[in-house]
């Protein structure tokens, strides 16, 4: 068996009720052409060309708080997750469960829906994004949501979110070639997990459950920068890293980074994959695909990163691990 636990779809229900708000954005625009993204049956045809796998489902981009103000952002997550529950309903074999959408925009709606979503409807965690209209995660206000989750014991997704309105220099109003596509996402991961981290996150709730996408961004290629910040070349030593003591953290920085889970949606490239394992290790490493976003319907990323999973050379145990059974435990499925 082989769980994908990060992967994404678009119900009709939710796609309809975006046509009528946002006609002219590019879920409306360019989604459709991927069938396996907007149909159902298109998207269970894809998975019998694959033998044992299922999908966790969980919404696409734009996040909700993207779409709407605070007051209508509660219905865009109860459209969407009450979509994707009955898709759950209808085709367990091929979708055990799905990853709650929320309104992030407005707080006390965003525990009301994680509540209704996870003991009514099934849902076995939710998606975030890393940056709420700009806003980091860290902040204060959104707090109540990392500890609910906690009290669930169930996992967080947190996807990444820059669109080209990041320009790649401050002299400039847009980004230019993709980069905030290519290479601001894994940046915006990789912000987005230190910002938690050095908020004391992880000390406040030492058993909260992360998932960061595509393998954690830069995290793992750059385990060297996370181990000596700049100041501490300056003003620290080998095991004193002065911001991270300002902060209160009680670990070394690099620990609470190895506390995180991973997923493997990098397009089945085998030396990031390889780097990736070997940074979060076998337990923390999740199989995920980000399909179906590519040009052949998300049949390129599935074969692809099953491949990957398996040039690690892994023992058939730790390779069953990474392909369903982390998630399989993880989501208590």
């Amino acid at each position: 068996m082989i769980i994908d636990v990060f992967n994404h779809f678009m119900p009709k229900p939710y796609l309809d009720r975006l046509a009528h708000l946002i006609p002219d954005h590019v879920a409306i625009k360019a989604f459709p052409r991927l069938a396996t993204l907007v149909d159902v049956e298109a998207r269970l045809r894809l998975l019998d060309q694959f033998d044992g796998v299922q999908q966790i489902l969980s919404l696409a981009n734009p996040p909700l708080e993207l779409v709407g103000p605070p007051d209508m952002t509660p219905e865009l997550a109860r459209i969407a997750n009450d979509a994707l529950a009955d898709i759950c309903r209808k085709y367990p074999q091929a979708f055990p469960t799905f990853i709650a959408a929320l309104p992030m925009n407005n707080m006390d709606a965003t525990l009301a829906e994680i509540d209704r979503a996870i003991l009514e409807l099934g849902a076995r965690g939710v998606q975030v994004f890393t940056n709420v209209t700009g806003k980091p995660l860290s902040l204060p206000e959104f707090r109540p949501l990392f500890r609910r989750m906690s009290e669930l014991d169930l996992p967080i997704w947190v996807h990444p979110m820059r669109g080209p309105d990041f320009p790649d220099y401050v002299s400039e109003k847009h980004s230019e070639n993709e980069i905030w596509f290519s290479f601001g996402w894994p940046y915006e991961t990789t912000a987005c997990m230190t910002r938690l981290i050095y908020s004391g996150l992880f000390d406040e709730l030492p058993n909260l459950k992360i998932i960061s996408h595509h393998m954690g961004g830069m995290i793992p290629y750059f385990s060297a920068k996370i181990k000596l910040g700049f100041r501490q070349i300056f003003f620290g030593a080998p095991d004193l890293n002065p911001v991270a003591e300002e902060n209160g953290l009680k670990k070394p920085p690099i620990e609470y980074f190895q506390m995180l889970y991973a997923d493997t949606a990098l397009g089945g490239e085998e030396a990031p994959t390889r780097c990736g394992h070997a940074f979060f290790g076998t337990s923390r490493c999740l199989f995920a695909t980000d399909a179906p976003f590519d040009s052949e319907q998300g049949r390129g990323l599935i074969a692809g990163t099953i491949r990957g999973v398996r040039s690690l050379g892994l023992s058939s145990d730790e390779t069953d691990r990474i392909f369903a059974g982390n998630a399989h435990d993880l989501l208590r499925l």
